[in-house]
């Protein structure tokens, strides 16, 4: 017998409890299989932070992950879905420091070794929270193979990559301008810049010229504190307003050091003066215009953005104290000529919102645009051609372009952190001084030549003599993207060779948001491209998983699909100071996670917000409501028959000419609109195309088959003796059945605790496999798609929906019943008396009346292409009334017609849309050209 299932609706009361069953029997753990040719699907999670919590960005990533894993999945193929968290090494350093901070204490007082320690305590207690949410939403990643970014095993491979890129002369250490973050005491990368508008000022300031008594020239700063460091005055050599100081020097205010005016690009005649300071230590063009006119640069920032090394009273001082104190004693000795209103863009550090600060210090950087010791093309040259040649294709298109334009300006990349928490860059330096090594000095911090490799080195490899014990190793750690960056391969075993990486590696599809396409894509494709170059997938496994086409399997992974952000429901970007940030938690506790899924399922369109609505979610509820329902009406009515075994046994009794179901018209047509949404959400998800495949199985589930399919075969349902009772009866349950189940199949990715639960209902907690998860997915079959069911099926629904509009507009009391008079042509009352008995009970009429002539002029009537009806019901019509409806109705109807115009006429259109599409809208142009034709006949009849 059936599976008895609950009343209600309550998904508290069954999510926890698949969840924990999925985890339990390991469903979703995925071998590596030493042969075969079963397709394989490759998935990475971009590894969430250590720190983090699910937000709704995270939410629909995964949700869009997942649906795709189960897709592929169920399609049969071998899916890897590999789950992690990533380090995070400023976030985690960060949450440490204030929890240090909160007991009186910080981490120099500790020292590296105690901090370093104190990071992996609190890993060990809070971090890692967001994947045990993922547990609890039921995530089929492969749990058996989560990784952490800094367990041993990686951190071994990203000490490999490191040390080979450096002997390629890839990786080198020098002296140059960086985003420095005060606040964190660390490097950042442009892409953790955030760049917004700021209302500040530009201050004019006098620079007398060395020489003369009343000369100077006028320079113009937003940084005025910065001048402390100044080491030139720039004017372009064009500028005829200032050729009079060529070969000339100035005096800096202040500091009362001379500097060398400059002829330098830099100064830009409509900026300004025209003049500018050139403060090569603490800004990056002027670090430039340094380079070019070998200026030496003057550090008078610390790490901490206070003032150094002036030797007046300005040292010690916070940046902005400093600025203040500089520009009252500029004022007071008159060298303070404007202050201006002035707009212009000010960098913040992406984590904490501190304004970074341009320094000058020593860094490691990584070459992206050179070509290595190995004469191999560079990582940004790979990089791009890889995506130029359709190696790896994006989704929206429009994301290529991005990307190719940034990888085509890219700049060498500053992987070196300034952290205790991170991976430590393996690099060593001597500490003695008669060391050729340590002599050899490449920065102002006073360090050496540095010795890269896997280990410390046991004596020194320059001299030969100074034993280990005398090498410190670099203070730096690697920039989290970095190790991120490796993980589509060193999570498969990399440096080794191993089965996974034949198997696994390139990985399918990436899915991911834009803005980490340069963070962590971009330097994804450029390492996968240099560290598997040679690398080959499984030729069997290459074929079968559908990339015979592609010929380069160094790529990370074939398809890159960027979704957009999820917004307020007034499309502002969620945020905690606008107080508008929704907690998916606290969402899905209300409305279960089936119902959250489902909403950002059916508003993911590529290229577009999500504007995230709640209202949404609960009709998404009602969705998996109306399943449910639809579930235990079906369970009733087979637990009445005496189940399943006992109707196939009827069936089985009847000998083999009598082992065929009866097949009326709505069991023609609900096959073959399910073999129909079968093609869709399949094309649907291959495309990515999230809403279409979520709409298509929502319009399926809730119109077709419940609204329609269910209340057309109810009269079948009822209990019959005789053996033609029986049949009908039987055949009805066998097709509600078979489609339920079906149906059920499409909608598991989407809604996968619902689904599991009426699956295990429908097979009395017995089901052949362990899960719908690991069912079959629907393929269409072509043979059962039928035309003219669907057209027949079509002409009767229009003809009940204008009915019981009819009803609705006259407010004919719902229990009356009343006749109907209907003027059709052309085979169309041969269908309506076929299905009398159907009209009647689902149109609420006593009679069906078919009329000789034309109904058009009849007060009240309703048209379609098929047929006239109007309502036999005695009531005075309302002229001006009606004649407001059928303008309304032709309006509309013109308005359709001139969008179905448009779109015929669009070649691109008709080049992408599938043709059934564009028949569609050829077919019901023409249709509402002749109900155009009825309604103004109408209309004039009313003049």
């Amino acid at each position: 017998m059936p599976h008895d299932i609950p009343k209600a609706y309550d998904p508290r009361a069954i999510e926890a409890r698949w969840a924990e069953f999925w985890l339990k029997e390991k469903l979703f753990v995925q071998e590596t299989p030493e042969s075969g040719s079963q397709p394989v699907f490759t998935l990475l999670l971009p590894p969430p932070n250590v720190t983090g919590r699910l937000h709704m960005g995270h939410m629909l990533n995964q949700t869009q992950m997942d649906i795709i894993v189960r897709w592929r999945r169920m399609r049969g193929f071998q899916t890897l879905w590999l789950p992690g968290t990533d380090h995070a090494g400023i976030a985690t350093q960060m949450m440490v420091e204030r929890q240090l901070a909160s007991q009186g204490q910080d981490r120099r007082s500790l020292g590296r070794e105690a901090f370093v320690e104190r990071v992996w305590e609190w890993k060990r207690h809070y971090g890692g929270a967001i994947l045990e949410q993922m547990k609890r939403l039921g995530a089929s990643v492969d749990w058996e193979r989560e990784y952490f970014t800094m367990d041993e095993r990686l951190s071994r491979a990203v000490r490999e990559a490191f040390v080979r890129l450096h002997e390629e002369g890839l990786i080198y250490r020098g002296k140059y301008i960086v985003n420095w973050c005060p606040r964190c005491m660390t490097a950042i990368s442009d892409l953790e810049v955030v760049h917004e508008e700021h209302a500040g000022k530009l201050y004019e300031i006098k620079y007398p010229v060395v020489g003369s008594q009343d000369d100077f020239v006028v320079v113009a700063t937003t940084r005025p504190e910065t001048m402390l460091g100044d080491v030139a005055v720039a004017v372009n050599p064009q500028d005829a307003r200032y050729r009079r100081l060529h070969g000339k020097k100035v005096v800096l205010p202040l500091m009362s050091r001379e500097l060398p005016v400059i002829l330098d690009e830099l100064a830009n005649p409509e900026f300004g003066t025209g003049a500018v300071k050139v403060t090569p230590a603490h800004d990056a063009n002027d670090f430039q215009a340094g380079l070019r006119h070998q200026l030496e640069p003057i550090v008078v920032m610390d790490e901490r953005a206070h003032i150094i090394n002036t030797n007046v009273r300005y040292d010690g001082l916070d940046r902005y104290q400093a600025r203040e104190r500089v520009l009252e004693d500029l004022k007071a000795q008159g060298l303070l000529v404007g202050v201006k209103d002035h707009t212009y863009a000010l960098g913040h550090c992406d984590r904490c919102k501190t304004v970074v600060e341009p320094r000058l210090s020593t860094q490691w950087f990584l070459a992206v645009t050179k070509t290595g010791k190995s004469g191999a093309p560079s990582l940004a040259k790979r990089a791009i051609e890889v995506v130029e040649r359709g190696e790896i294709r994006f989704t929206p298109e429009n994301y290529k372009t991005i990307y190719l334009n940034w990888m085509y300006n890219i700049h060498d990349w500053c992987i070196s952190r300034q952290l205790w928490w991170g991976h430590r860059i393996p690099a060593w330096y001597c500490g003695n001084d008669n060391c050729e090594a340590s002599k050899r000095k490449l920065d102002f911090s006073g360090k050496g030549e540095p010795f890269v490799g896997l280990e410390p080195p046991e004596g020194c490899p320059s001299c030969g003599i100074c034993p280990g014990k005398d090498f410190e190793q670099d203070p730096d750690v690697l920039d989290t993207w970095f190790s991120s960056g490796l993980l589509p391969f060193t999570t498969l075993g990399w440096p080794e060779k191993t089965r996974d990486q034949a198997v696994f590696y390139p990985g399918s599809l990436l899915i991911t948001a834009y803005e980490i396409l340069f963070f962590w894509v971009a330097r994804m494709i450029m390492f996968g491209c240099h560290f598997m170059h040679a690398h080959r997938q499984d030729p069997e496994l290459r074929q079968a998983s559908g990339w015979a086409e592609r010929a380069d399997d160094s790529v990370p992974f074939r398809e890159v699909y960027i979704h957009a952000l999820v917004r307020d429901a007034d499309r502002q970007k969620m945020s905690k100071t606008k107080g508008n940030v929704l907690d998916p938690i606290e969402v899905i506790e209300k409305y279960g996670t089936d119902a959250v899924r489902f909403t950002l399922a059916a508003m993911a369109s590529p290229g577009t917000d999500i504007a995230f609505s709640e209202s949404r979610t609960e009709g998404y509820r009602a969705f998996a409501n109306k399943i449910w329902n639809a579930a235990r009406f079906l369970l009733m009515n087979l637990e009445l028959a005496g189940g399943h075994q006992a109707i196939t046994g009827w069936f089985q009794s009847r000998g083999e000419g009598g082992r065929g179901l009866e097949t009326r018209l709505e069991d023609r047509w609900i096959q073959s609109r399910l073999q129909r949404v079968t093609q869709e959400v399949n094309a649907s998800l291959r495309a990515y195309r999230f809403d279409e495949a979520a709409k298509a199985v929502y319009d399926f589930f809730w119109r077709e088959f419940c609204d329609w399919y269910i209340e057309m075969v109810k009269p079948r349902l009822a209990p019959g003796q005789s053996d033609a009772e029986k049949f009908s009866h039987y055949s009805a349950l066998m097709h509600l059945l078979v489609v339920f189940q079906q149906g059920l199949l499409l909608l598991a990715p989407f809604m996968p605790f619902l689904t599991e639960e009426l699956w295990y209902a429908l097979h009395d907690g017995k089901p052949a496999r362990k899960s719908i998860a690991l069912a079959p997915f629907p393929e269409a079959t072509l043979a059962l798609i039928d035309a003219q069911a669907e057209e027949e099926m079509s002409i009767l629904q229009e003809l009940i929906v204008s009915v019981r509009n009819i009803r609705a507009e006259m407010k004919i009391e719902p229990k009356a019943r009343v006749p109907i008079r209907v003027f059709a042509e052309a085979g169309v009352p041969r269908l309506i008396e076929e299905n009398r008995s159907t009209v009647q009970r689902l149109a609420h009429v006593e009679g069906i009346e078919f009329a000789t002539a034309s109904l058009a002029k009849a007060a009240g009537a309703r048209h379609s292409a098929h047929f006239e009806v109007v309502v036999m019901f005695e009531q005075k019509v309302d002229p001006a009334a009606e004649r407001l409806r059928l303008q309304k109705e032709l309006k509309r109807m013109e308005h359709e017609i001139s969008n179905a115009q448009r779109q015929l006429a669009n070649q691109q259109f008709l080049a992408k849309a599938p043709g059934a599409v564009v028949e569609g809208i050829r077919k019901r142009a023409g249709e509402l050209e002749v109900l155009l034709k009825k309604t103004r006949s109408a209309l004039d009849e009313l003049q």
